[in-house]
C-alpha cells in the first residue's frame, strides 16, 4: 500500500472519529484511534513482504550484481562461446607396461656359482657396466678344450706343411701328404668347434679368464628385476636380471568387438593420468587380433616416449581414442560448466554480472563441450572461475529462503 493513501486513510479515520466523539464521548475515540494504528500497521508489514518477495523473486531467476573490479578480483575470466570442432573419442582404461621391445632378461649361460654383485634393484645401468661375476667349471673345461685344439691344429699344420715340401719333392709319397692335410683339417674343425662354445657367452656375458665369467647390461636400462646373491648356485634356468629401457613404455588397454572398427593403427590416443595431472598424445601402434579368453576383448597397445621416467610401469591411466570430428555449432570450455539444481548451468555476461543459465550439453572432447540447447553463439560466459559465480548464487539463494 502507497504511504499518501496510508496518510489520507488515517485522517478520514480521525475526521470520523471528531464527528462520533460528539455523539458517542471520549470511549468511541479511543477504539476509532486503536482501530486506525492497526490498519497502518498492517499496511507497512505488507509493503515490506512485497519487497521481500520481490528480492527473493530477483534471486531465483539467477541473477548475480557484480562490478568489473570484482570480477577481476575474483579471477573469472570470460570466453565467447561459437563454433568449434570437436574430436570425437572412445574412453578405455589402460595401464602404463614396460616396453617388451626394450626389456631383457639376463639370464647365465652356464651353470655356476655366483662370486659378486655388482647393482642394485632399481638401478640405472649402461650399455655394457657390469652386473655380476659368475665361476663355473664348465668354463673351465671349455677353454682347455680350446686350448688343446688349438695346439693340435699348430701341430697338424706343420706336419701339413713339411709333408706337402717332402711329396713336391718326391721324396715321400701322395698318401703321406693326404693324411697330413686330413689331420689339418680336423684340427681346424675341433678349434672352429670350441670356440663356438666359448662363443655362446657373446652378448651379455662376456668370459674373463680362469673359470670366471661376466654378466653386463645389453643396453641402457632400469634394473627392474634382481635375482642372484653372492655364493648362490645358477644354471641356465635361473632368471638373473630383468632391464628394461623406460625411456620408452607401453600402454595397452582392451577393446571389445563392438568397438574394434573404430580403433585402428595410427589413430591419436589421449593418454591421461588424474593422479600426476599429466596428459600426452599418443599412436595406436598395434591392434591384436585375437581376443583374450577371460576378457573377450583385443589388446590394443600405445607406444609413448618417456625421456623424464613420469610414466611408470603399473601406473593405471586413461586412454581417449580419436573416433571422429564434428563441427559444433556453440561449445565452451569445461570450466564454464557448473551444476545447478542439478542441471548443467553456464553464467552469462549482463550489463550489471551475471545470469545463471540452464544448457543441454552434447559432445565433450579435447576440453571443449558443445551447447546444443540454451546458449547463442557470440554469447560471453564465465569460464574459470565460473565456481566463484556459483558459490556466490547459492549464497544468495539461502539469504532469501530466511
Amino acid at each position: 500500500m502507497n504511504k499518501k493513501l496510508i496518510v489520507v486513510a488515517v485522517a478520514t479515520l480521525a475526521l470520523g472519529i471528531g464527528i462520533g466523539s460528539i455523539r458517542t464521548g471520549n470511549s468511541s475515540i479511543e477504539a476509532h484511534a486503536n482501530e486506525a494504528a492497526e490498519h497502518a500497521e498492517h499496511a507497512e508489514h505488507a509493503e515490506n513482504g512485497a519487497a521481500a518477495e520481490g528480492e527473493h523473486a530477483a534471486g531465483e531467476e539467477g541473477h548475480l550484481t557484480l562490478s568489473n573490479e570484482q570480477i577481476t578480483a575474483a579471477g573469472i575470466q570470460l570466453i565467447e562461446a561459437g563454433a568449434q570442432s570437436i574430436n570425437l573419442g572412445l574412453p578405455f582404461p589402460g595401464e602404463v607396461r614396460f616396453d617388451e621391445d626394450r626389456t631383457a632378461h639376463v639370464v647365465p649361460r652356464v651353470p655356476g656359482v655366483v662370486e659378486s654383485v655388482s647393482v642394485n634393484l632399481g638401478q640405472s645401468v649402461k650399455k655394457g657396466q657390469l652386473l655380476a661375476v659368475i665361476s663355473s667349471q664348465q668354463i673351465s673345461d671349455q677353454r682347455s678344450e680350446q686350448a688343446a685344439a688349438q695346439r693340435r691344429l699348430t701341430l697338424a699344420r706343420t706336419t701339413y706343411e713339411r709333408e706337402k715340401q717332402l711329396w713336391e719333392s718326391k721324396i715321400s709319397a701322395e698318401q703321406d701328404f693326404l693324411q697330413a692335410r686330413q689331420a689339418l683339417q680336423e684340427a681346424e674343425i675341433a678349434l672352429n668347434n670350441a670356440q663356438q662354445k666359448i662363443s655362446v657367452l657373446s652378448g651379455s656375458v662376456v668370459a674373463t679368464g680362469g673359470n670366471r665369467y661376466e654378466l653386463r647390461a645389453p643396453f641402457d636400462g632400469v634394473v627392474v628385476e634382481k635375482h642372484l646373491t653372492p655364493g648362490e648356485v645358477v644354471d641356465v634356468t635361473s632368471n638373473a636380471f630383468i632391464l628394461s629401457d623406460l625411456s620408452r613404455v607401453w600402454v595397452t588397454f582392451g577393446v571389445s568387438p563392438k568397438d574394434l572398427t573404430k580403433v585402428q593403427v595410427g589413430k591419436p590416443v589421449t593418454i591421461s593420468a588424474p593422479e600426476l595431472n599429466a596428459e600426452v598424445v599418443g599412436n595406436v601402434a598395434y591392434v591384436g587380433s585375437l581376443l583374450g579368453e577371460q576378457t573377450r576383448t583385443a589388446t590394443v597397445r600405445v607406444t609413448l616416449e618417456n625421456p623424464q621416467g613420469a610414466w611408470r610401469p603399473g601406473l593405471f591411466v586413461n586412454a581417449l581414442v580419436a573416433t571422429d570430428s564434428r563441427e559444433a555449432r556453440v561449445a565452451v570450455p569445461e570450466t564454464a560448466i557448473q551444476t545447478v539444481e542439478d542441471k548443467p548451468t553456464v553464467f552469462v555476461r549482463t550489463d550489471d554480472g551475471f545470469k545463471a543459465q540452464a544448457v543441454e550439453l552434447g559432445s565433450r572432447a579435447d576440453g571443449q563441450v558443445e551447447i546444443t540447447k540454451g546458449l547463442e553463439s557470440g554469447v560471453q560466459v564465465a569460464a574459470a572461475g565460473s565456481y566463484v559465480l556459483k558459490s556466490e548464487l547459492g549464497k544468495a539463494s539461502a539469504e532469501h529462503s530466511h
